[in-house]
């Protein structure tokens, strides 16, 4: 009797070692997992990440001037036509300066668009200027664009702005993405910190990526996007075809880049809604695909664009972008009453302290 009370109480100690192995096996497998997931969006975004310095202004205050250099974190060594893209112009002179996030809840990421001409171009001017602000407590989604003709006072601190005018589109040029999100910040009372650049090609493989866009093209605008498309034909070599009619159609990559260049049949201004349409149509064809096709898309455009996010960054932005798609909004910079225009050289002169005050009610009201 004893025995067989000896012999029954000595399987507990198995059964406990058999339900902790089963328990250590399922975390291990979950770890694994975790791991796995980790290291495959760091292998996916390895390749757009540029470490931009971003300093203090107690260490720029210090800063030795240093000759000018670019950093990159993609494709450049290729042409154009070969899958290659413009490299980022960083000038070490013009680190970004550390501005503190205004609000938690707000974050805002400067995306704009260089007008290069080539690989080894990359000291250009930018041709499109984009401030993405995502708004968590109030679940929503503000694109607004910064005209490029805008004139600024340039410099990386409020002590350092130059005291003539320039146009915002030059800043990238003289002093590369660090002088650009300086004055900006500077300008218009902003907290931007992160970046994401685009030039003609990049842009337009990301479009095709994503298979195109689906846009409503007036009759008037054929011709105009056409002779753009022309143009880059002679810059990359890509085959996209001319626009022939008018409605609602799929463009794709370059023919869409082509029609928000589009400038002389109207205005600037309308050019800068057409980058937001572009921009705003993209972002909701991404939203609609399945996460497993999300995951593909992020896997192929790993090294098209350049960034100073990181890939949990990227993916933080993006979860955060497609949970308030729903509640989107547009605007341009400088509003309507807000500016003047100087005709020679031709510029918009803002009213600086109103249009500071009018943007950031804008961004942070709610």
């Amino acid at each position: 009797m004893r025995k067989n009370d000896r012999g029954s109480e000595g399987t507990k100690p198995r059964k406990k070692s058999k339900a902790l192995g089963h328990i250590v096996r399922i975390f291990a497998a979950f770890l694994g997992l975790a791991v796995g997931f980790s290291l495959y969006w760091i292998y996916i975004f390895g390749g757009t990440f540029v470490a931009v310095p971003i300093v203090s202004q107690e260490d720029y205050s210090t800063l030795a001037v240093e000759e000018s250099g670019s950093m990159t974190g993609g494709d450049v060594t290729s042409a154009w036509a070969d899958g290659g893209h413009t490299r980022l112009y960083y000038d070490p002179s013009h680190p970004i300066i550390e501005v503190e996030q205004k609000d938690p809840d707000v974050e805002n990421i400067l995306v704009f668009g260089i007008d290069s001409r080539g690989t080894d171009d990359y000291d250009c001017r930018t041709d499109s200027i984009m401030v993405l602000s995502i708004n968590k407590r109030a679940n929503s989604v503000k694109l607004i664009s910064l005209m490029r003709d805008t004139g600024v006072y340039m410099g990386d601190t409020e002590d350092s702005m130059g005291s003539k005018l320039n146009k915002l589109n030059s800043a990238y040029h003289f002093g590369g993405v660090g002088l650009m999100i300086n004055t900006i910040n500077v300008t218009f009372g902003l907290d931007i910190q992160r970046f994401v650049m685009f030039d003609f090609g990049s842009a337009a493989s990301m479009i095709d990526l994503c298979g195109g866009v689906d846009i409503e093209v007036k009759p008037e605008e054929l011709s105009y996007a056409n002779k753009y498309l022309d143009e880059m034909y002679k810059l990359d070599g890509n085959t996209s075809p001319h626009l022939t009619m008018g409605g609602l159609q799929t463009l794709d990559g370059h023919q869409a880049v082509a029609w928000t260049r589009i400038r002389y049949l109207d205005s600037d201004f309308v050019r800068a809604s057409r980058q937001r349409t572009v921009a705003i149509s993209l972002m909701k064809k991404v939203n609609g695909m399945s996460y497993a096709r999300k995951l593909q898309l992020l896997n192929d455009s790993a090294g098209v664009f350049e960034t100073n996010m990181k890939s949990v960054d990227i993916m933080r932005v993006a979860l955060s972008c497609f949970e308030c798609l729903g509640n989107l909004e547009e605007k341009r910079i400088p509003e309507d009453g807000l500016f003047e225009v100087q005709n020679d050289p031709w510029m918009m002169k803002i009213d600086f302290a109103a249009q500071k005050q009018s943007l950031s009610e804008y961004i942070w009201s709610n």
